[in-house]
Formats: structure tokens, sequence, C-alpha cells
């Protein structure tokens, strides 16, 4: 059964949690795929992730289907694609039930910095948990 959970995020500091997040992941040994809204949030995203801690190492690719990248352990993408097999998905962008039920974990994010980005994710909450999932906020 997959498993979805909530973060709460008070700042606008998305791409930080998605590197920690990553780091995390990849550290225990998980394929991961981190989505982004578009190419541009794709390429951002892919260098940040080389130099937002001095001591992380997360090796990853920004899979805009010029290259392959099927071995890497965190993929960035900005479309529904599984391409490594990963059992992890961090959303960092909404994403449709059926794609997130290809995973064993999901984490999405409840930006409650903004009134109409958190009524998005508790609405997100609900489709998840009526789709069957299990749905929870993460400590």
């Amino acid at each position: 059964m997959t498993r979805v959970e909530f973060i709460k995020i008070r700042r606008p500091e998305k791409a930080l949690h998605l590197c920690r997040l990553a780091e995390e992941f990849f550290e225990a040994g998980h394929k991961i795929v981190v989505t982004v809204g578009d190419e541009n949030q794709g390429i951002t995203l892919d260098r940040f992730m080389w130099v937002w801690k001095k001591s992380a190492f997360v090796p990853h690719a920004y899979d805009n289907g010029a290259v392959d990248c099927l071995d890497e352990p965190v993929l960035i993408l900005h479309d529904e694609r599984n391409p490594n097999g990963a059992d992890v998905l961090i959303m960092g962008r909404p994403c449709s039930p059926h794609f997130v039920g290809q995973f064993s974990l999901v984490i999405d994010f409840a930006e409650i910095y903004d009134d109409e980005l958190a009524t998005q994710a508790r609405q997100r909450y609900i489709r998840f948990r009526e789709a069957g999932f299990a749905v929870a906020m993460r400590q």
C-alpha cells in the first residue's frame, strides 16, 4: 500500500526540503524520483542539489530525455514517469493519484505560508485518502 506523508513548510524553501529528503532516502538505500513543475525548476534543482550542503553527496540527474538516466539513484523529472524504478516519490509539484500509487512512499508538502497552497494541500490529502492510500502528517 502506498503511504503518503505530508510535511508542513512554513517558509518558501521547498528546494532545501527536496535536497534534504533526497539525501535522507538515498542514504537509506532507496531510489527516488523528485518531481518539479517545469524544465526551469528541474535545471535549477539539479544545480542546487550539487551545492546545497558542502558535506552532502547525492548522486542525481535531471532527466530531460536527452541522456540515459536509468541507473541514477535520484532522478529529477517534470513529468510523471519512473524510469529508474524508484520506490520513493518526493513531490516538488502535485502528481496524480495514479502516478502516486506506483510508489511505496510518497512525500508531499503542505505549504502553510500561503493560503492557496495550503488549501491545495488539504485537497490532495483528501484525494489521496479517498484513493485508498495511507495518508499522514510526517513528524
